[in-house]
């Protein structure tokens, strides 16, 4: 049986917030208190073990999510993350680890708003988190030890794995991991395009796209070959999947791959600079 994790506050639970609280109540913690604006999302989280508080009711709530806690993730937007850094602040144990996972805000700002005792710890999770097969980076700042990442780190075991990197890494990893998903979600949705240009039906499309992409995955985890020998294991020699890979290579995919992870690290740190 796994070691029940410390104490937790999660303050803003949103919908990847969710997903972080629905993996942490399945593996279990000492408590687990969250918050959130209004009693309608307050009430929406009824997993048993979990403590829900509404701060239009309780306008002290994050004040009493915190205390006691030695875990406490910030589930706002990035805009209001530093604000309700400080807002915590007197009310914190002296040896809890903030965790941020919101993109763009540096552990360095945080940690300003926060007494010296107080480690912060940033996470960048992704949206198959949802599911339990989230990848999340986690990046420590000055004041983390590594048992405070290495906690923070099981925190996040409970939805996916963990690939514990320098902060520096952090906006990089968001480029291919948080943002990857959605270059995914576009492949299946252009290639469903495709099967319905085809004369195929919609259900006939998906049923397809996403059963072949699906597929695809899990022989990729179960097989322990590389990607390319997989694909070379499908590419027979002057077929028609070989035929179809010359005109994708031809598109030199790498060096569009390239350009849409820059625009992203470029935005991310737009963000970082306010």
């Amino acid at each position: 049986m796994p070691e029940l994790l410390p104490p937790i506050a999660m303050l803003g639970v949103g919908s990847m917030g969710g997903a972080i609280l629905t993996g942490l109540a399945r593996h279990g913690a000492e408590r687990i208190v969250v918050t959130n604006r209004t009693a309608e999302k307050a009430q929406a989280i009824a997993l048993e073990g979990v403590e829900s508080i509404a701060l239009e009711s309780s306008p002290d709530g994050n004040a009493r999510a915190v205390a006691g806690a030695r875990l406490v993730v910030l589930g706002v937007k990035p805009a209001g993350i530093v604000e309700l850094a400080r807002e915590i602040a007197p009310h914190l144990e002296a040896d809890a680890v903030v965790v941020s996972i919101a993109a763009g805000t540096t552990t360095a700002s945080i940690e300003a708003a926060l007494p010296a005792s107080v480690a912060v710890v940033r996470a960048m999770p992704n949206t198959p988190s949802h599911v339990g097969l989230g990848v999340t980076g986690v990046a420590g700042g000055s004041r983390a030890s590594a048992d405070d990442v290495a906690l923070v780190a099981r925190l996040f075991e409970s939805v996916g794995e963990v690939l514990v990197l320098e902060e520096s890494q952090i906006d990089a990893l968001s480029t291919i991991s948080g943002s990857g998903p959605a270059y995914v979600f576009l492949l299946i949705e252009e290639l469903t395009g495709v099967a319905e240009r085809m004369g195929f039906t919609p259900e006939q499309a998906a049923t397809m796209v996403q059963g072949t992409f699906r597929g695809a995955s899990e022989l990729l985890a179960a097989d322990g070959a590389e990607p390319a020998e997989l694909r070379r294991r499908v590419t027979s020699p002057k077929g028609t999947t070989e035929r179809a890979v010359a005109v994708l290579q031809e598109a030199r995919l790498g060096e569009v791959f390239d350009r849409a992870t820059g625009a992203a690290l470029e935005r991310a740190r737009e963000l970082a600079a306010g």
